[in-house]
């Protein structure tokens, strides 16, 4: 990613329009901004190659399917080797059920983000799945009540 790159004033009108709707076509952009079809085309292409957009993708409704146990789990890794910490990263991305995976810091190793249809569905996820893994030593779930929001990084920064 370019460190260097510059928002300017419509690459970040672009990025609000876009934010709001992936699915609005070029041409709508360019008459919203006022330049052409090719002008967004090329300005988007600039901050995909700067790294300041990452894909477009269709967002699923996990309760839509089915989905309605939203929990974050702390993961503890025991580090006796150096490898250790990669082998669970590689076990933890063939659950299908868990939707994002951090590395952090403080008590915990990885901190995963994980959609159950419902508890008793989690609960089989974290004991067969994640608490099977040899080098976990302890897992803590906190069970998601609502979701209060969830957002982009604001585009007129």
């Amino acid at each position: 990613m370019a460190t260097s790159f510059q928002l300017d004033s419509l690459d970040r009108k672009i990025l609000s329009i876009l934010t709001e709707n992936s699915r609005t076509p070029y041409l709508e952009v360019a008459r919203e901004c006022r330049v052409s079809g090719a002008a967004i085309h090329q300005r988007i292409q600039k901050m995909e190659e700067a790294g300041v957009i990452k894909g477009s993708q269709i967002k699923l409704s996990p309760m839509g399917m089915g989905y309605l146990t939203c929990a974050f789990i702390g993961i503890q890794i025991n580090l006796t080797t150096s490898r250790t910490h990669e082998e669970v990263f590689t076990k933890i991305m063939q659950i299908p059920e868990i939707t994002e995976c951090h590395h952090i810091t403080g008590k915990y190793s990885l901190l995963i983000k994980i959609y159950s249809k419902d508890n008793e569905h989690l609960k089989q996820i974290v004991v067969e799945k994640i608490q099977s893994i040899p080098e976990i030593t302890f897992t803590e779930t906190f069970i998601s009540l609502q979701e209060g929001f969830t957002r982009q990084l604001p585009t007129l920064f």
